[in-house]
């Protein structure tokens, strides 16, 4: 099939170099002509496991494709996906969807013969109602349908969730664009990936409420994770005992600093607006928002806790800047307001994450940043563990202790044991234990 994706991000990229894998021609069109002169080249602007590998198979397939110009691409295509950016809109939190409607309109416009135009952008309830509509009124005279579509890729693990998915979840009540979609998904058939064909606005809502959700479920895992340390109970033990129960499950139910990420602070917040909007306010989603903002917060008065109840004049070494592992994304991410709370009270920090720290200088370019775990260390009063990269699970603790000031480490993540890490003389503070 002749498949075209508007937009070339993190979704667009992902899911047009995957389709392409499946055989079917694909081409990326995206505005910015800096990026699509670099993916033409096989410079890759995000860092995903693998991604890198897929899209030179498939250029050199010659079934992926980059453009800046929409018309050419969407004229003929059978299926245009609208994989563009959908951030908070600032001073009311409800998603932007300015770049979505633009592009419904351009699609529109471009258009020739049936297509299915799908939203795999992460919109609100109703969003494809406007699309249609923007789409028939532009051209009253094009046959289309409109579908949704979402994503549900974990960065760090994104061409494995597209490949081998949970479920493909098509939002359609129109019977020929549903074979269209059946037919482009098809080579997932055989990994018995299961097709939930639903109303558009259940789709579109089913995204935002499994992102709710998951968000809720780290939440709970922090909130429980403090009171362990005041009652003296092992957080991990608890969510083993919790995650056991099949009707629980023990994925993210893993104590940390709290949730960032492109996906699960957008998405609460645009759900907690949509459903004030609708009347219906969703007061757990409301509460699970503020918790999450309170959380990283009490990580920096942690550190400071931990270094003997001030930081000002001292040296804070934060390994792992990125939201989580495998991943160059910032966005919201925890060390950004771990690190400006021990800025606030008076830390020099020095910084080092194996993928973030490109990104990282442009928000953050009043710290400093090394270039391994060992020299973040030098001279440091504590060593605090934001993001669990593997390169942080086996280090080698007495050199890491040897060159500091003080044998301080604050596990954020629960990465190391107790007992493993005051052998070699740190004193140890972990998250909910």
């Amino acid at each position: 099939m002749r498949v075209t994706m508007v937009g070339a991000g993190y979704v667009g990229l992902v899911s047009g170099a995957c389709f392409a894998d499946f055989g079917h021609t694909v081409t990326c069109v995206d505005v910015d002509p800096q990026k699509i002169a670099a993916l033409k080249a096989g410079r890759i602007p995000i860092f995903e496991p693998g991604l890198d590998a897929l899209v030179e198979a498939n250029i050199c397939a010659e079934r992926l494709s980059f453009t800046t110009d929409l018309a050419g691409a969407v004229g003929g295509a059978e299926v245009v996906f609208i994989a563009v950016g959908t951030p908070s809109r600032h001073g009311d939190g409800f998603a932007d969807l300015s770049y979505v409607y633009k592009a419904a309109r351009s699609i529109a416009s471009a258009m020739t013969g049936y297509c299915v135009v799908v939203t795999k952008s992460t919109v609100p309830v109703g969003t494809g109602d406007e699309v249609e509509r923007i789409i028939r009124e532009t051209r009253p005279d094009a046959e289309f349908a409109v579908v949704s579509n979402p994503e549900f890729l974990r960065e760090g693990a994104a061409i494995d969730d597209f490949k081998r998915p949970d479920r493909i979840l098509i939002g359609t009540q129109d019977e020929r664009a549903t074979e269209v979609m059946r037919l482009l998904y098809s080579p997932l058939y055989l990994n018995r990936a299961p097709i939930l064909t639903t109303s558009r606005r259940t789709a579109e809502l089913t995204k935002y409420a499994a992102n709710a959700f998951l968000a809720t479920k780290v939440t709970f895992i922090n909130e429980i994770a403090s009171l362990c340390e005041e009652v003296g109970a092992d957080v991990q033990d608890v969510a083993l005992g919790m995650g056991l129960d099949n009707r629980i499950g023990g994925k993210f139910l893993h104590a940390g600093p709290g949730y960032g990420g492109s996906c699960f602070p957008k998405d609460t917040l645009a759900l907690v607006k949509t459903a004030q909007e609708a009347g219906t306010p969703v007061r757990v989603v409301e509460t699970v928002l503020a918790v999450n903002d309170q959380r990283k917060r009490a990580m920096a008065r942690k550190v400071i806790t931990a270094c003997g109840g001030s930081v000002r004049g001292k040296t804070i070494a934060i390994l792992g800047l990125t939201f989580k592992p495998d991943t160059d994304d910032m966005r919201d991410a925890p060390s950004l307001s771990i690190i400006a709370g021990l800025q606030d009270a008076g830390a020099r920090i020095c910084a080092y994450d194996p993928e973030g720290m490109g990104h990282a200088r442009q928000l953050m370019p009043d710290i400093e940043y090394a270039a391994d775990p060992y020299a973040c260390a030098i001279d440091a009063d504590a060593v605090v563990i934001v993001t669990e990269w593997n390169a942080f699970r086996a280090l080698d603790l007495e050199r890491l202790g040897a060159s500091m000031a003080m044998r301080v480490m604050v596990d954020l993540r629960n990465v190391y044991g107790a007992e493993a890490v005051a052998a070699h003389a740190f004193h140890y503070v972990a998250v909910g234990r």
